[in-house]
């Protein structure tokens, strides 16, 4: 793990772009604590998203609309104590940005200063424009995040996918485009038509991050939860499991429980 990351350069929004331009994808991952972003980071992974998807993974809820911004700089914190390598991005949560660009620099602020991280993300398009603005005049990067928007599901009323008529498609690339021109070095697309997703990706010079968005993104971004297997009630079409850590942690448990009831542990080589 070490060596991995003492070999690799530290990833930058820069590297991204130029990572971009000579057709390297690039690998995004979440991470919501100290132990699980040192596993990703020594992995190789190139972008960290600590997302509010911790309000669901982390926390339990229903949506991602209850995490506060104490919460998200809380789980930074131990996400870039773990990170060498990884550029560390941050969710605002709902609420800290949408309708007023003060309250959105002081949010963003926050995270940088109290997280130490790199970078905020945040989802919308035109409707954020002022925001996306103020942030980046501080020297804040920012991410942007167009497609399904869950901070907005209230709205939309469904997970599903986004923008398969042309109006709503046109918009999008439309918001890709004004971000893109804004300074955001790197925009999310969540669970939009391969087809859109890929046009989008040619069409912009930052890189386009895809989740449920098809192949032609120029990288890709998974839930850690999700795609490590420690949770089967997701399962939409665009997750691939890269393990069932739900059965090995699972077998542990009870391997455990049945030493502790039969006196089995500790043993005496485990005793002082």
């Amino acid at each position: 793990m070490s060596t991995y990351t003492e070999q690799k350069p530290k990833v930058t929004t820069r590297r991204l772009a130029e990572m971009k331009q000579r057709g390297e994808k690039i690998a995004c991952l979440t991470a919501y604590d100290y132990t699980t972003a040192t596993l990703v980071d020594g992995a190789g992974i190139d972008l960290i998203l600590v997302g509010d998807s911790a309000s669901n993974v982390m926390a339990g809820n229903t949506t991602t609309l209850p995490i506060t911004l104490d919460e998200m700089i809380i789980y930074a914190r131990g996400v870039v104590r773990g990170v060498k390598r990884a550029l560390v991005v941050v969710d605002l949560p709902f609420g800290t940005y949408q309708g007023n660009s003060k309250e959105a620099l002081a949010s963003a602020i926050r995270v940088m200063k109290e997280a130490n991280a790199e970078a905020v993300k945040m989802e919308g398009g035109s409707e954020i424009r002022e925001s996306v603005e103020r942030i980046l005049s501080a020297g804040i990067p920012v991410m942007g995040h167009l497609g399904l928007t869950p901070q907005s599901i209230n709205k939309f009323g469904t997970y599903n996918v986004r923008a398969k008529e042309e109006a709503e498609a046109q918009k999008l690339i439309s918001d890709a485009r004004m971000l893109d021109e804004l300074g955001c070095f790197a925009i999310v697309l969540e669970k939009v038509p391969a087809a859109l997703a890929s046009a989008v990706a040619q069409q912009v010079s930052c890189p386009v991050i895809g989740i449920g968005a098809g192949n032609g993104c120029d990288g890709q971004i998974l839930v850690f939860q999700d795609m490590m297997g420690m949770n089967h009630g997701f399962s939409p079409k665009f997750l691939r499991r890269y393990a069932d850590l739900a059965a090995v942690i699972n077998d542990g448990l009870e391997h455990y429980v049945a030493d502790v009831k039969s006196g089995d542990f500790p043993s005496a080589a485990e005793q002082y």
